[in-house]
C-alpha cells in the first residue's frame, strides 16, 4: 500500500513522513542516540526489514522501550512473530532478542523512571495519551494497561 493512498487516513501519512525524517536527522546527528533508537524488526507479512525510531530507557546494558499504541504498533506486532532484531544506539549497532512485556505494573514502573529522568517530555507525552496533570499509582496503572513494552537483551557476538 502506498502512503499517498487516499484511503489511508491523513494522520498515518503525517506519521509515516515524521518517521522517515527522524531517521535522517538520527543517521546525521552525533547526539540523537542519546534519547532515541532505531529498531530493525522484520515484517511479519513482509518478511522485510522494518526500521523505527523509539524513545528508550538503558540500565545496566539492557534496553527498554515503551509502546504508545500498545499491542497494535506494528513493530511491537513483528516482534512478537520474530523477537530477533537488531537496535542502532549510540553510534553501535547491537543483536538484540526482544522480550514483550505487557503486565501493567512493570509498565507503570518502567514509566516511573521514564519520568523520573525526563519529566517535561514524558509528562507531556502521557498527558496527551490521556494520565491526568495529578496522577497517583493507580492512574499510572490504568494509564500502562493500554501500553506494551519490550526490554531488548543484547546478544554476544561469536568471538566476543
Amino acid at each position: 500500500m502506498k502512503t499517498h493512498d487516499p484511503s489511508i487516513p491523513l494522520i498515518w501519512r503525517v506519521a509515516q513522513k515524521l518517521k522517515r525524517i527522524q531517521i535522517k536527522v538520527f543517521k546525521r546527528s552525533s547526539r540523537a542516540g542519546s534519547l532515541v533508537l532505531l529498531l530493525t524488526t522484520k515484517g511479519r507479512k513482509s518478511g522485510l526489514d522494518r526500521v523505527t525510531p523509539l524513545q528508550y530507557e538503558e540500565q545496566d546494558g539492557i534496553i527498554y522501550v515503551a509502546s504508545a499504541r500498545g499491542k497494535e504498533s506494528d513493530w511491537f506486532r513483528n516482534i512478537q512473530v520474530d523477537p530477533h532484531v537488531k537496535v542502532e544506539i549510540k553510534g553501535k549497532r547491537l543483536e538484540c532478542i526482544a522480550e514483550p512485556i505487557t503486565d501493567p505494573e512493570r509498565i507503570a514502573d518502567f514509566l516511573e523512571i521514564r519520568i523520573q529522568n525526563h519529566p517535561l517530555l514524558v509528562r507531556f507525552i502521557m498527558t496527551f495519551g490521556g494520565l491526568p496533570l495529578k496522577y497517583n499509582r493507580s492512574d499510572l496503572s490504568r494509564y500502562a494497561a493500554e501500553r506494551a513494552m519490550v526490554i531488548f537483551h543484547p546478544t554476544a557476538k561469536k568471538g566476543e
